[in-house]
């Protein structure tokens, strides 16, 4: 049984009278009686953290200030030596102890840890605590509440919300300069999310119309945070205390004051979330790259053995993957079928990208600098962005998602309590300021303490509830399918490859042009000389534009197609339940709550009794027998069931079959798979993963018995300073490795020095805090320089170049702390998610006669026999070994070349003009909470 299309859940009329009775209030500026405050069942036991601080705004001055006298405006950076510390203190961790690296999350504020209390409006009050300065938000009314929670973050985060609404409508060098990062970066951007204003005008009006009385309230809510925000910006405007960055890149004249910040709408809410759905919730597409490849392993092998080949390294159901439900529940979806129907290969040689950039002048063409003539007190200040605000692959879709967080629950049949305990949060990369920001909102209808990401948080999006505590981790299932349009000609006559009409449903329809022009001039934050460019996507009722091709002779064009696209804000009902005390009440009512979610993601909920699991997303029911994982025909035979292009809805895929679970012994969450049948949506879920890292500790533990927030800490805490590939794959490299004598005393040295680091724990952490040093660093070389070489000589020669180039631009083969990846680039603290590590493990296994589920399609190290397998990997160890410091860790901006503790170490991306220095690498949740709820209401 499936449901029609109602992406998310209209309100019974029970639920509507309740949620009307919870929002009667004053009238929006009427001023009431303080509210009671909100309940706390936590007593004491939440606990979070967010690195660097709360506070993300900084005038030019401060700025100023910073970057000559090294200081920093207050609540800037004070969460960021507890979060580091945890790394060297884990291992005497007590539940005492706790707060010495988390933050208590109790609902209010003590009076004697009053900072300060702003009144923005008659109905609301923000008031902030003296340790970290996090606003605490209280109304009277519902409105006043959702303006202060926007006023709030403006005072927080006014700067990162402007630049990423920019990012959301394919504007961020015209915002911020013309620097070839923030040129990639749009560009790579917007073709996922191209809209028209109406476009996103639209999308108000669908959860308007279609959501009932919440979908209202949704959207009242989202107006009173805009004006909220509004509000601030236009007192800190006046007031002459905005953030910096205005003057700096040229919006607001240092002097006269002249300039403008340009008022929010709620359509930029809109754009927002398309930013954050594209960083974290999508989950799919790359069907043509996965086409190609596939087509490099049927010339290599020849059609069945290739396919049996390229399915191995698919791994859409790998059988050794770890997974969250580990009961063996099985969750069937985007499995493939046995006899596919409407896959639309390419023919070889046909395919060509979609051109997406035109019409390039100035510095767009060039890249070259033209600096300002600055006033002499900014000078230190100049060509801060040169660089970019954000990398430029931040939204590469290669198969590459950003996805990441992890979560560790156990039930409460294990705790020394008996009561669950979980730590858990979203792993979002390390930016200055964070993408997140902290708040709490208590309210009519709202009751909550946790993160929302900035510009979008009019709700708490991870956090707690009086009673509970939820939070998640990207999944990454396939919600974005790929079709290959007919092309044709709309007058008649033959069609080519770049034709813009195409045929639905039988019909030559023309392409929509969707276009963005963006220009710039050099700015003191941004050098780049002025140019310009536009950017071009055609868009079909199938999806936009991304490649040309031909299939069985005949011209087409590959089209991406996102269950979510045209839907970015409709999550935002899911996350207003979640806030609201009178229908969060337990495991079953969340998992309702989480359902309204449309984007891919993992949710997790803990309370006194309870812990529970549920994966959301817009999971389209495909046709019959149609392969997800490969292009599709667009013919309507092959549609997603009861598919209309007008708002881009479908059948969907019943709650029920989503995976989820209630009370299972544990979970673990590193975006691993979720269960049993449910199909990967990429490349690398394998034998190896990093939830590995987390299962076996967290396994182990509850074996035990007798969990406590502290021990579940420091299993996680563990798992992050630890080498993936030297905990899991290391093993069989030596036993290959040792099958003989090791006569070469330089090679023998290193796997003593390999093996003495496996035994130890595989750890990338300081021997003591401050000390900078590994207590193995040239075993932590060693296998930094031999890893990627020995994929290489191990893969190589048996797939050949062409497949093994085509296999490794789909999956990277590491992914180690001091590679250049993740959200910020290199310094990214999130590591070992992409790589290899899987597929090595199987080979070897295999050489050595071990057994092996789901093995590989062909024997790769040395053609599966042991000693050519030695051989080869002998000689890729003797380079490594060779390997100066210099070069296995060449320094960057931030360290020198062979300073291999920097090289790992976890920088945060300075979006704006302040900056932090490097802390211990720790692959581990951005913001994170550890929570324990002895009661419950």
């Amino acid at each position: 049984m499936r449901r029609r299309i109602v992406r998310l859940r209209t309100l019974t009329a029970t639920a509507a009278l309740a949620l009307a009775a919870s929002l009667l209030a004053p009238q929006p500026g009427a001023a009431a009686d303080e509210p009671p405050p909100a309940a706390d069942y936590c007593e004491g036991q939440c606990a979070d953290i967010l690195p660097p601080g709360a506070n993300g705004n900084a005038t030019l001055a401060e700025i100023l200030a910073h970057r000559v006298f090294g200081t920093r405006p207050a609540h800037a950076d004070d969460q960021l030596g507890p979060y580091d510390a945890l790394s060297s203190g884990y291992q005497s961790l007590t539940d005492d102890k706790l707060t010495q690296f988390f933050n208590d999350a109790s609902f209010g504020v003590a009076d004697d840890q009053v900072a300060s209390v702003t009144k923005p409006r008659d109905d609301v009050t923000i008031t902030r605590d003296k340790k970290y300065g996090v606003p605490h938000i209280k109304g009277t009314t519902r409105y006043g509440t959702e303006f202060g929670a926007g006023f709030a973050a403006g005072q927080d985060r006014l700067w990162l919300i402007d630049l990423f609404r920019h990012i959301g409508r394919g504007q961020l060098t015209s915002f911020a300069g013309g620097a070839p990062s923030n040129q990639g970066l749009e560009q790579q951007f917007w073709p996922q999310a191209p809209y028209t204003e109406k476009d996103l005008e639209d999308q108000v009006e669908y959860i308007k119309s279609t959501q009932g009385e919440r979908g209202k309230q949704a959207m009242d809510d989202a107006q009173a945070y805009v004006d909220g925000l509004n509000a601030y910006r236009e007192k800190s405007k006046n007031g002459r205390y905005f953030p910096g960055e205005y003057v700096l890149t040229g919006k607001i004249d240092a002097i006269t004051n002249i300039g403008e910040i340009e008022p929010f709408k709620v359509t930029d809410m809109i754009a927002l979330a398309s930013v954050v759905g594209g960083l974290f919730g999508n989950g799919g597409g790359g069907e043509v790259e996965s086409a190609l490849s596939l087509l490099k392993s049927q010339e290599r092998y020849g059609v069945e053995k290739g396919t049996k080949v390229w399915e191995s390294f698919r791994a859409r159901n790998d059988p050794e993957a770890v997974q969250t439900i580990h009961d063996g529940t099985s969750f069937p979806y985007a499995g493939k079928p046995e006899n596919a129907r409407g896959t639309a290969m390419p023919d070889p040689g046909s395919v060509e990208r979609e051109q997406l950039v035109y019409d390039r002048e100035g510095g767009a063409k060039t890249g070259a600098k033209d600096p300002v003539q600055a006033p002499k007190k900014l000078r230190p200040l100049q060509g801060m962005y040169d660089k970019g605000v954000l990398p430029s692959d931040l939204f590469q879709q290669d198969g590459h998602k950003k996805g990441m967080s992890n979560a560790l629950l156990v039930s409460g049949k294990h705790t020394a309590s008996g009561n669950p305990v979980a730590v858990f949060g979203p792993q979002t990369g390390y930016f200055a300021p964070q993408l997140l920001m902290q708040q709490e909102l208590q309210g009519p209808g709202i009751s909550a303490r946790g993160v929302s990401f900035a510009g979008v948080g009019m709700y708490v999006q991870l956090g707690r509830g009086q009673d509970y505590a939820w939070s998640a981790t990207s999944a990454g299932q396939d919600i974005t399918d790929t079709y290959a349009v007919e092309l044709c000609e709309p007058g008649g006559g033959a069609p080519t490859k770049d034709s813009t009409g195409y045929l639905y449903r039988g019909t030559c329809t023309p392409m929509e042009k969707l276009e963005r022009k963006n220009a710039w001039k050099p700015t003191v934050a941004d050098s780049t000389a002025a140019g310009s460019y536009r950017m071009q996507v055609f868009r079909t009722k199938y999806g936009v534009v991304t490649h040309r091709a031909s299939v069985e002779g005949k011209p087409v064009a590959y089209v991406s197609l996102r269950s979510t696209y045209r839907h970015e804000a409709d999550s935002i009902i899911g996350f207003q339940m979640l806030n609201d005390p009178s229908y969060v009440k337990d495991a079953s009512t969340f998992k309702k709550a989480a359902q309204n979610i449309s984007y891919a993601f993992n949710w997790f909920y803990a309370d006194s009794t309870d812990v529970a699991y549920y994966n959301s997303g817009a999971n389209p029911e495909r046709a019959k027998d149609i392969d997800p994982a490969l292009p599709v025909k667009a013919q309507q035979a092959y549609e997603w069931q009861d598919f209309d292009p007008g708002n881009n809805t479908s059948a969907q895929t019943p709650p029920a079959e989503h995976p989820q679970s209630v009370n299972q012994d544990y979970y673990i969450s590193w975006n691993n798979k979720q269960a049993k049948d449910f199909s990967t949506a990429g490349f690398g879920v394998s034998a190896v993963h990093r939830g590995d890292l987390l299962d076996g500790r967290v396994k182990q533990l509850t074996e035990e018995g007798g969990v406590t927030r502290a021990s579940l800490t420091q299993a996680m805490s563990e798992a992050a300073v630890t080498d993936l590939r030297g905990e899991q794959v290391l093993p069989e490299l030596l036993k290959v490795l040792r099958s003989k004598p090791i006569t070469d005393p330089q090679l023998a040295t290193a796997v003593q020095q390999l093996d003495a680091w496996r035994k130890a724990g595989a750890q990338r952490n300081q021997t003591a805090a401050g000390s900078k040093t590994y207590a193995h660093p040239d075993a932590v070389r060693v296998m930094d320089a031999w890893w990627p070489l020995l994929i290489e000589a191990e893969f190589e020669p048996g797939l050949g170049k062409d497949l093994y180039d085509a296999l490794t631009a789909q999956l990277s083969t590491d992914e180690a702390p001091s590679a250049g990846h993740g959200p910020t680039g290199s310094h990214a603290g999130s590591a070992f998610q992409y790589g290899w590590w899987g597929y090595a493990d199987k080979d070897l296994r295999a050489v050595l006669g071990q057994p092996v589920e789901g093995k590989l399609g062909d024997a790769y190290c040395g053609e599966g026999k042991l000693d050519a397998c030695r051989d080869a990997l002998l000689a890729t160890l003797t380079q490594a070994v060779a390997k100066p410091v210099t070069e296995v860790y060449p320094g960057d901006a931030s360290c020198a070349a062979g300073d291999q503790w920097c090289a790992d170490s976890v920088v945060h991306r300075a979006l704006g003009g302040i900056t932090h220095g490097p802390i211990q690498w720790q692959n581990r949740p951005t913001y994170q909470q550890v929570v324990e709820f002895p009661k419950h209401r």
